[in-house]
């Protein structure tokens, strides 16, 4: 019984970082389109004395969608903002009780209050076909909207998943032996 529940906790936890590795692979390749963006529009307005609220918009569209759904990529990777002066410090165990406890008690509840509260944002962005407000700028903006949803979603998937992980070291090193 023992062995069932650690190989579904290890499948569940292998299922979310694998999501997110794809994802965060997958959106790796916008940072090259936002460099290429900014010089596009560093020429336009410096050389050529021109201003496109398209190009304005594109860039915060693409940093958005890289900083929303590359966050699980991160959390997956361990390159999250954290203060690592006592952290680096600690022994798995406590390494594992602090990442169970901190997820559990911020992380998860954090990204469903997000999710729950962006998924009525999104809809009537959806329902009104919400564009720029600005003359120039672009179309469908429930569609960058809906990147809050989806970001958070994959953020609270790899949260679990460290949680699964932190879980594991946590059944492993509370025996004497370290074994399972």
């Amino acid at each position: 019984m023992k062995r069932f529940l650690i190989t579904a906790l290890q499948t569940c936890s292998h299922f979310a970082k694998a999501i997110n590795e794809y994802v965060g692979r997958a959106i790796s390749w916008l940072t090259t389109g936002l460099v290429l963006v900014f010089c596009i529009d560093v020429l336009l307005r410096y050389v050529f004395k021109s201003a496109s609220v398209a190009f304005y918009e594109i860039e915060w569209h693409l940093f958005s969608l890289i900083f929303l759904l590359g966050a699980g990529y991160s959390l997956k990777h361990d390159r999250h903002v954290r203060v690592d002066i006592f952290y680096a410090r600690f022994s798995p165990k406590a390494k594992a009780w602090i990442n169970f406890l901190g997820v559990g008690l911020f992380l998860i509840p954090f990204a469903v209050l997000v999710i729950k509260s962006s998924i009525p944002y999104v809809a009537m962005s959806y329902r009104i076909n919400e564009s720029s407000a600005d003359a120039g700028g672009l179309p469908y903006r429930y569609l960058i909207k809906s990147a809050i949803t989806a970001g958070f979603s994959l953020l609270l998937l790899q949260g679990i998943a460290l949680m699964l992980d932190s879980l594991l070291i946590l059944l492993r090193l509370d025996k004497s032996t370290n074994q399972l």
